[in-house]
């Protein structure tokens, strides 16, 4: 083992019950986390000072999770709830409000992402239902939503948005590729599958199903692109592994898998760096541990942090 992780602060959220999720937003300077005490709390960070500015109140169970809209839409924060619902509040003049209230799930809303920007204002959101909605609005202060019914039997845990750039757009012409025009999403859910959707006229499509774990998929990752000719997903699951997939766009093909680590417990959590070679992973056994990637292909723990080091 090698490297280490420092905690270079600690924040007291105030909230009164477990906390579910934590994400800072755009430029880092904001902190929005969300518990079972049914509120969503934002600080403002300032080096090693954090300060509450508000607490946003109207799910009416735990909230799960929280996902900050790109900032060229404004201050704009979404949070979705084991009451069925998912909120999006937006700050306007130092002030928070609900912006919109969506009641459309039959069960637990459990995962939210924000598409990129380049495809608007566009949320996923996946629920025990077994379905995955998308929510969108062009501006104009109407809401519209299309739905997937039957995402995952047993319900959908994760959603996760494949890049606007296209693979192989660094080997094509760089950064002046043009954007993909296709929108593709990732999902895990209970029937132990990661499922690949593309849109197709305003219709949602089932591009892939990609079967390797032997327990429910508890979070699902699309790496980040940097315009290499390949798309990459992690998935964590109740059967203790982590799995890479990995798709060569250019060349064609299907998705390939590489079992990363089997754990020690359930894992409950896979995120990318901003490059898409490190990927950080969470679980049940209270550690956190990073995984890098080699020139040669092998994927090696870099760090590795426990609960008592995060206190």
């Amino acid at each position: 083992m090698s490297g280490e992780i420092s905690v270079i602060s600690t924040i007291d959220t105030a909230h009164d019950d477990m906390i579910h999720d934590a994400q800072m937003d755009y430029f880092g300077k904001r902190l929005a986390t969300c518990s079972s005490d049914k509120t969503v709390r934002i600080f403002e960070v300032s080096g090693d000072q954090q300060t509450l500015v508000a607490t946003l109140s109207g799910h009416e169970g735990p909230v799960w999770q929280v996902a900050w809209a790109h900032p060229k839409f404004g201050s704009i924060l979404a949070s979705c709830s084991y009451d069925r619902k998912v909120i999006i509040w937006k700050e306007t003049s130092g002030s928070w409000k609900q912006l919109y209230e969506f009641c459309e799930h039959k069960s637990s809303v459990n995962s939210i992402q924000w598409a990129p920007h380049e495809w608007g204002l566009l949320l996923a959101c996946g629920s025990s239902d077994e379905s995955i909605s998308f929510i969108s609005t062009s501006g104009d202060g109407n809401w519209k939503y299309t739905k997937i019914d039957r995402a995952h039997s047993l319900g959908c845990n994760a959603v996760s948005w494949a890049p606007a750039v296209n693979p192989g757009s660094l080997v094509e012409g760089g950064p002046k590729a043009p954007v993909t025009a296709t929108k593709r999403l990732a999902s895990g859910g209970g029937d132990q599958m990661v499922r690949v959707w593309r849109e197709e006229a305003d219709n949602w499509i089932l591009e892939e199903k990609l079967e390797a774990h032997t327990d429910w998929v508890r979070d699902v990752a699309w790496a980040p692109s940097i315009g290499l000719p390949r798309s990459r997903l992690a998935s964590c699951s109740q059967d203790c592994k982590v799995i890479l997939w990995t798709k060569d766009e250019v060349a064609g093909g299907s998705w390939t898998s590489q079992v990363l680590h089997t754990f020690s417990d359930v894992v409950w959590h896979v995120s990318w760096s901003i490059t898409g070679d490190i990927l950080a992973v969470s679980g049940g056994d209270n550690k956190v541990t990073l995984w890098k990637d080699t020139p040669e292909g092998k994927w090696i723990c870099v760090s590795e942090m426990d609960k008592t080091q995060q206190q």
